[in-house]
């Protein structure tokens, strides 16, 4: 059954731009990097110089991680905010399919948008550091954990924001959170490790594999707290 509305909500995304920003923040995040390398070419490979590579990838993820919870914040309030504009929330519970359904599948539609964002970065990535001329002997275990590790850490930032935009009518409350935690976490390497907008950055003190699971846990939380919420509360 969920599989059913996951399939309607690919269809509903199809003429948005939804899939613009899909493409948008990981294009972006290493298209400033390019900036960055290509007007201080010579000085970040000299400062790089031990670790190529390690440079470009450390600089990128800076980038990606705020790109990435700015992309949870915008795709969560965009997917859920249409079904509020055109009052179909009332039609689709409505039908024969349990709110646990619906909601798992709004989750998923987000999920998949920002594993393939993150498969993005990391093509990007790569085309960033050939164009330096820095070889094509790139780290892949390093290249696939700045790509995808932030969205696994990010789970209770993602699972928060889906609550927040599919339970309140006005997107401006679930945009000011996200929003808010993005600019946070910007600030965020100094932070305690409970603060969980600082996950995405991969800088708990026992490590990214940390803040990983952290996430996963903590976001399996939120998302049945939300669930509960959803299958209990009226939506208009």
């Amino acid at each position: 059954m969920t599989a059913k509305v996951l399939a309607a909500d690919f269809i509903k995304i199809r003429r948005t731009l939804v899939w613009f920003l899909v493409f948008l923040g990981p294009i972006g995040a290493v298209g400033l990097q390019a900036v960055n390398f290509f007007l201080r070419y010579d000085y970040l490979t000299k400062e790089y110089g031990a670790d190529l590579w390690g440079g470009v990838l450390s600089n990128v993820q800076f980038m990606a991680a705020p790109a990435l919870l700015l992309g949870m914040t915008l795709l969560t309030s965009m997917i859920a905010g249409y079904e509020h504009q055109t009052n179909a929330w009332k039609q689709l519970l409505a039908l024969p399919v349990s709110r646990f359904s619906v909601f798992a599948a709004k989750l998923l539609l987000i999920a998949i948008l920002l594993v393939v964002s993150c498969l993005v970065l990391a093509v990007c990535t790569i085309l960033l550091g050939g164009a330096l001329n820095y070889g094509w002997n790139f780290p892949v275990a390093d290249l696939l954990r700045i790509s995808f590790f932030p969205l696994l850490a990010g789970a209770p930032i993602l699972t928060l924001q889906l609550w927040l935009a599919i339970t309140v009518k006005n997107q401006a409350i679930p945009l000011t959170v996200g929003i808010l935690g993005t600019v946070l976490s910007l600030f965020g390497a100094n932070a305690p490790d409970w603060f969980f907008w600082k996950w995405p950055l991969l800088l708990t003190q026992a490590g990214p594999q940390q803040a990983v699971w952290m996430g996963l846990a903590l976001g399996a939380v939120v998302f049945f707290a939300g669930l509960t919420q959803f299958t209990r509360q009226d939506v208009n």
